[in-house]
């Protein structure tokens, strides 16, 4: 299985963070990244965020878990920026979806969360890119995104350089949204390319009229 784009998911989600976001900055990757999220019916999205970003983004992802009663998770640094998002997300969106956890380290973290389908990092903070490489993606693919991309944090940064090993990216873009998106489809695993082989065996016929032996391989 893989994820299947939704077009009705992602326009609802748009259309609901669009309303939601009129006052914030930001708002035009906050809207592109919910009706992503949205559209591609992803469960499990994670973010990370620190005191003082701007929370658009992270009001747009929690529209998007609502839309596909999935489950929103952010990641803060520490309690200062959990209280701070919590208060200022309180006042945004209702929603029961969305989780906030402290980042004692990344590989802390990160490896307790299991089957990421949407992830979304600053590349600015150097910890929060090193979180990608780190997650555990959902069997049918993921949907990587760092924003702030022009201003990273990771010199001459490559998806392969930052994924674990073996991930498979069918394909990566950069967007000029906001101030850049770099995103990765990551495929989805147990694929074709997974299946056991079955071991293919010759077959002997022979023509009852003609006596000619024939072999077919199967």
């Amino acid at each position: 299985m893989k994820l299947v784009w939704s077009p009705e998911t992602a326009s609802n989600a748009y259309i609901h963070t669009v309303r939601s976001c009129k006052s914030y900055r930001e708002s035009s990757v906050a809207e592109f990244l919910s009706a992503t999220a949205a559209g591609w019916n992803t469960r499990l999205i994670v973010e990370t965020w620190s005191r003082g970003d701007p929370i658009a983004t992270s009001v747009g992802l929690a529209v998007a878990a609502i839309h596909t009663c999935g489950r929103h998770v952010c990641i803060v640094p520490d309690e200062e920026s959990r209280s701070e998002y919590e208060a200022v997300m309180k006042g945004a969106v209702t929603s029961e979806s969305t989780e906030v956890m402290v980042l004692d380290s990344a590989d802390d973290v990160v490896e307790r969360i299991s089957g990421v389908d949407f992830m979304v990092v600053d590349s600015k903070r150097h910890e929060f890119v090193k979180a990608l490489g780190l997650a555990k993606t959902s069997k049918m693919g993921a949907v990587l995104v760092c924003k702030n991309a022009t201003q990273k944090s990771i010199p001459g940064f490559k998806w392969h350089g930052v994924l674990r090993r073996g991930t498979r990216v069918v394909r990566s873009v950069f967007l000029p949204v906001g101030r850049g998106l770099e995103i990765a489809h990551v495929g989805a695993s147990g694929g074709g390319n997974d299946l056991k082989k079955i071991p293919s065996r010759w077959i002997k016929q022979i023509d009852p009229r003609s006596g000619e032996e024939h072999l077919f391989k199967r």
